[in-house]
């Protein structure tokens, strides 16, 4: 068995830290359907919306970087829950307050310093769609079995990837900038509220 991992992040949206009665709560998309991760090599790769379907009911942990020493749910024990949408996979978990792996990173997440998102799996069925003119071969994910999602400090971001012209990284930076700051402005909020 091989265990791979695919990044997920995008600049249009973040992972979030929930309260809820006093509980907070890690939630994001760990995988999206409408991203191609670029693997490099002419390949590129990108999950079908039925790749999760014979999975969601396994026994599946939250990570922080595929890290299985430093759990922050599973699905198993309730702490944590996946779903699949139209948009992609996502998943919560309930963060215990005692573990200081598990607060350390909520606060790197609410500082803007840890964004990214992963999924470790095991490829069940894969298409392959070739493409001679290019010279390109695109890999979809059909069926996976999922091991674990992780919360990730490098993520494969599509701006911000080797080989992206200059304006192209200046515009992602000042995009990357404003998100923060609006995620400083909602933190400054709720804080006022809690």
């Amino acid at each position: 068995m091989k265990i791979e991992t695919r990044d997920a992040v995008r600049n249009d949206e973040r992972f979030t830290v929930r309260e809820d009665g006093g509980d907070r709560y890690i939630e994001g998309y760990f995988a999206r359907f409408d991203d191609v991760y670029d693997m490099g090599w002419g390949v590129t790769e990108s999950v079908d919306r039925h790749a999760f379907d014979g999975t969601l009911g396994d026994d599946v942990r939250v990570l922080i970087n595929h890290d299985t020493t430093k759990v922050l749910g599973r699905t198993a024990a309730g702490t944590a829950a996946l779903r699949v949408d139209d948009v992609g996979l996502w998943a919560s978990a309930k963060i215990n307050p005692d573990d200081t792996d598990a607060m350390n990173e909520v606060a790197r997440m609410e500082r803007g310093d840890v964004t990214g998102a992963s999924f470790g799996f095991e490829i069940k069925d894969i298409e392959r769609q070739y493409d001679q003119s290019k010279g390109t071969i695109h890999r979809i994910l059909k069926d996976v079995r999922l091991f674990e999602v992780s919360v990730c400090t490098f993520p494969a971001c599509r701006k911000t990837a080797v080989g992206v012209r200059e304006e192209d990284r200046a515009a992602a930076a000042e995009e990357n900038r404003a998100w923060q700051d609006a995620q400083r402005e909602r933190l400054k909020k709720l804080k006022k509220e809690g």
